[in-house]
């Protein structure tokens, strides 16, 4: 049976949590002196009060829970964030309807980066804070459930195993894990301040500095210009964003044992070394494709190619020129890249560095097992043996990840968009990327998809958020039998 109580007590402090920052987005409302100040104080009583009244009290039997409960909470936790997450926007009156600020903030809680907001430089600042601090959020929240929750399956009572999910084994930063999860959160912490110093020393205004940093660290591609990072032309800027979206894209935990200056632990991961590979590989065919096609200067096409190439790979969606006018060659590259992601245990999203890396040793592998089928030969990711049931479950997911964005497909190009615009609206919108390629590539919005078509996207973006598995089991009969 599934334990209600232990749902709606979470819920309750996930509101709660929510609440408490609504009122800091009203302190910056305060401080520019603007009346959606009001709006973020009656969201956030009505979060707080909501939380307070479904928080339950348990019985000491009840804390140990299982994978049921377990799933729920973590698909509802963006459900929650999300629905509660749309008030400000609503009682603002900076969007005039509840499906269009579902949009918003599902986009925001997800690290997505779509918008449906046609003139951003007009909002006030709180409600410009606040869309890049629920980005910020939503890279906490990915933080502790890729890093805390799935790996560490016994030392807390939500049994879900992230290794199937990504096959990646994880390495425990310290055997308790409310130290690990509190060191993690610090990290990105620092990070994020150290951003906004650096994008401040680079004539940012304070303002911009905070909520792109708080973008970037959480790969989610708000900005809070129309033109987006295209408003700061900045030498400097570009170079600064384009090193933190690395390190954003980059597993938390090797972020902790850099600092720790354990180096070795970085250069003998096999996935960080894959993903800096694919990095630097792609951003020096489209610099060159930048110089040689398209006449750029050459320092320009390799900050501007490094800039988007990375700014995809990782799925944060910043941009600073239209893509769509780089030539096919270079819209393939950004295409094929949207199905990266970063590494597992960051905050970007797609398919992930770590899955791509084990189905290609697989892939290998299968071919020498045809010259030997009596070898027994494992696939081995930083001298760990991965089991074979794992490479299943990858391959399962790969599988059914490219199914779902064909399908994504077929319901966009039934709204009456062009095939290429569907495929990549679908696959930035899983990726959790925000921006695609055609109709919906950089400096548009989606503010023209009907209705519909927006609860669509917005719940590709839940299912690529949540790694697809973790929502898809909800919708089996399987699991609220007894």
């Amino acid at each position: 049976m599934i334990n209600f109580r232990i749902i709606a007590r979470v819920f309750g402090l996930l509101l709660i949590f929510e609440g408490f920052f609504m009122l800091i987005s009203a302190g910056i409302s305060f401080m520019y002196h603007e009346n959606a100040a009001s709006s973020f104080i009656y969201s956030a009583l009505i979060a707080i009060v909501t939380g307070f009244i479904i928080f339950t009290p348990l019985r000491n039997e009840e804390r140990v829970y299982g994978n049921k409960e377990g799933y729920i909470i973590v698909s509802g936790i963006w459900l929650i964030f999300s629905v509660f997450g749309s008030l400000p926007f609503l009682l603002s009156g900076s969007i005039d309807n509840f499906g269009d600020a579902f949009f918003e903030s599902m986009s925001g809680f997800t690290t997505t980066g779509a918008t449906i907001l046609t003139d951003i430089g007009s909002l006030p600042h709180g409600i410009l804070f606040w869309r890049s601090l629920t980005q910020w959020i939503g890279g906490i929240v990915i933080i502790f459930i890729s890093l805390s929750v799935f790996p560490v399956v016994r030392s807390i009572n939500i049994h879900l195993t992230a290794t199937d999910f990504s096959g990646q084994p994880t390495d425990k930063i310290r055997p308790r894990i409310v130290d690990a999860v509190k060191r993690l959160i610090t990290i990105y912490f620092f990070i994020t301040l150290s951003e906004v110093i650096l994008l401040i020393v680079g004539g940012m205004p304070v303002f911009d500095a905070v909520c792109h940093s708080f973008s970037t660290l959480s790969t989610g591609g708000f900005s809070t210009r129309n033109n987006g990072i295209a408003a700061f032309s900045s030498p400097y800027i570009k170079i600064v964003l384009t090193i933190f979206m690395f390190i954003a894209g980059t597993n938390m935990t090797l972020i902790y044992f850099g600092l720790k200056r354990n180096f070795r632990k970085i250069v003998g991961n096999n996935e960080f070394v894959y993903y800096s590979l694919i990095c630097l590989f792609f951003l020096i065919i489209g610099a060159l494709i930048l110089y040689y096609a398209k006449g750029f200067q050459p320092a320009e096409a390799f900050l501007d190619s490094a800039f988007q190439v990375v700014s995809i790979v990782t799925t944060t969606g910043f941009y600073l020129q239209d893509y769509n006018l780089w030539g096919n060659l270079m819209i393939f590259i950004l295409l094929v890249l949207m199905f990266t992601g970063g590494t597992a245990g960051s905050t970007s999203g797609g398919i992930k560095i770590a899955r791509l890396l084990l189905i290609t040793k697989n892939n290998r592998l299968e071919i020498k097992r045809l010259i030997h089928p009596n070898a027994i030969m494992p696939v081995r990711s930083d001298k760990h043996s991965i089991p074979q049931s794992t490479i299943h479950n990858l391959l399962v997911f790969i599988i059914l990840y490219s199914m779902i964005v064909c399908f994504g497909s077929l319901i966009i190009s039934l709204m009456g968009y062009d095939i290429i615009t569907s495929f990549s609206t679908s696959a930035s919108m899983l990726g959790n990327i925000g921006p695609g390629i055609g109709t919906f590539g950089p400096f548009t919005n989606y503010s023209s998809v009907p209705m519909g078509g927006k609860y669509f996207l917005s719940g590709l973006m839940l299912l690529g958020r949540l790694e697809l598995f973790s929502v898809m089991v909800l919708f089996t009969s399987d699991f609220y039998k007894s």
